[in-house]
């Protein structure tokens, strides 16, 4: 498999850790990882953003590592949150985790997740 990074000199440059655009040639597999909350397995929900993000990135490892994965074989992700003001915090944390070069990445404010204490929810597709 051959992953190629793009960013586009007619682009504005990122806004933070992510590729424009990144091309997968003589992928065999793909892994669509459903989008993960910061819940531990026991059910407990940490308070901060952070904490959560944390979490979240742990869970989608733990998915990875399943499909015999890692997160260089991470292509896109897409975070939502729901408070732009979380976006430092969860930024810090998933820019610490993702790999060099980095995915493909789209980040949403949204009025809501599926569990009202969670503040921030990551989907994945990793490509082998």
């Amino acid at each position: 498999m051959i992953l190629r990074h793009l960013s586009p000199a007619t682009l504005r440059p990122p806004f933070g850790c992510y590729a424009q655009a990144v091309e997968v040639t003589g992928a065999g597999r793909l892994l669509f990882v459903s989008g993960q909350l910061g819940i531990a397995a026991d059910g407990a929900v940490p308070d901060g953003v952070e904490a959560q993000t944390e979490l979240v990135l742990a869970n989608i490892e733990a998915c990875l590592m399943s499909a015999g994965l890692t997160r260089a074989n991470v292509v896109r992700l897409t975070s939502f949150l729901t408070e732009a003001e979380y976006r430092p915090g969860y930024m810090r944390v998933r820019d610490a985790w993702v790999a060099d070069p980095p995915p493909a990445s789209t980040l949403l404010v949204v009025k809501a997740l599926a569990l009202p204490a969670c503040k921030v929810e990551i989907e994945a597709i990793a490509a082998a």
